[in-house]
């Protein structure tokens, strides 16, 4: 990704008054993010959720300053970026409705290759759920190799499932609230510097972003969007981890928690969980490996769709098969839109006769992929 591409990329990000939902909209009605920057203010207020006020924002072009002193830090620093729409941004989390525009990682992690297991919990351990998370995490080891633990890097369960994947050999990624120009808490920065030898830290905050406790309860999503599915091993009746099981129901993902005594403190939310038919219950690895489906190792090849098979595919629904196939878990329109630089009304023509012909189906949250 050239600089000159970033600068926009880490641009929009920052303009007040545009959350991710709305940047995406507005990158897909110009065409692309650096035509958002460029284009006038007059068309710009005319998109629907942008008006005089954002329009005249983004014309103004004051982030963009902000984006290019980012962009040293990036270079100096060896951070990755990943926009959403390029082919290495995280699948799982692109189905997500409110997921990041850019995300900022460091370290060595191919974020869609494996099985992702989101592994949170209470700041205040008790020594029963650490020792449930480190067997958790030993026999997911032992049963499956290509395993990726993925907490928080906060004190108590989220700490402790970090040490354990790297202690079991696992890769293991630590989502944060802030900047990747600083560690918090400060004192597991020994196990954050390991982590990026076979894992990594997310973030989709920029360098001097404090960890303000609202950024907290944001990461929380991307912790629920990486994953296949969420282990909540201990919480009270209120916490971070119960936001990230809510979020993981919201984006239709497994949830599991481990049960504990009606008079444990630290057991009431996932007990509560569990009642609620929020959360499947769970008191060993194999219970998990079971819900998922995945005892055993997948060995079979994933079937490939030849397009020479349909000989009724136009030129532009050829592109646009091309172009699913590379997002086997689906797409959204908008982001087809700005990967084939079509306006999304001719996608969605397109996709329709390709429906029709029974090559493709739509999903919830107007993602689209190819029918095996």
């Amino acid at each position: 990704m050239n600089d000159e591409t970033l600068k926009y990329k880490i641009g929009i990000t920052l303009i007040k008054g545009i959350g991710n939902n709305l940047a995406k909209n507005l990158i897909a009605y110009v065409g692309s993010v650096e035509g958002v920057f460029k284009e006038k203010q007059q068309s710009l207020a005319k998109i629907p959720g942008i008006g005089e006020i954002l329009s005249k924002e983004i014309i103004s072009q004051n982030v963009l300053k902000r984006a290019e002193q980012e962009i040293e830090f990036i270079r100096k620093n060896k951070i990755q970026t990943n926009y959403f729409t390029d082919p290495d941004y995280p699948y799982r989390l692109k189905e997500c409705p409110d997921s990041p525009i850019l995300i900022y990682s460091k370290g060595k992690c191919n974020f869609n290759d494996g099985k992702f297991i989101g592994i949170v919990g209470t700041r205040n351990a008790t020594e029963t759920g650490k020792e449930n998370c480190k067997k958790l995490i030993s026999d997911l080891e032992s049963a499956l190799q290509t395993i990726v633990v993925v907490s928080g890097l906060a004190y108590g369960i989220d700490i402790c499932a970090h040490k354990a994947a790297l202690e079991s050999g696992l890769s293991t990624i630590g989502v944060i609230g802030h900047g990747l120009d600083r560690i918090y808490p400060a004192v597991h920065r020994p196990i954050a510097v390991k982590m990026l030898e076979k894992g990594a830290l997310v973030t989709e905050y920029l360098s001097q972003t404090i960890p303000d406790r609202q950024n907290f309860v944001q990461r929380n999503r991307i912790i629920a969007g990486l994953c296949d599915a969420i282990v909540i091993v201990e919480s009270g009746v209120k916490g971070g981890a119960l936001i990230t099981a809510e979020i993981a129901n919201d984006y239709n993902r497994d949830v599991f928690a481990f049960p504990g005594r009606v008079t444990d403190e630290w057991s009431t939310g996932c007990n509560a969980l569990i009642k609620n038919n929020k959360a499947s219950l769970i008191e060993t690895a194999e219970d998990l490996l079971k819900f998922m489906n995945w005892e055993k190792q997948d060995t079979a090849l994933t079937p490939i769709v030849q397009t020479s098979l349909f000989q009724d595919l136009s030129e532009k629904e050829k592109e646009l098969f091309s172009t699913l196939r590379q997002n086997p878990e689906g797409i959204q329109v908008n982001e087809l839109a700005i990967q084939l630089e079509k306006p999304v009304s001719k996608i969605s023509s397109l996709l329709l006769e390709m429906e029709f012909k029974g090559l493709v189906k739509c999903l919830p949250g107007n993602l689209y992929k190819i029918v095996k």
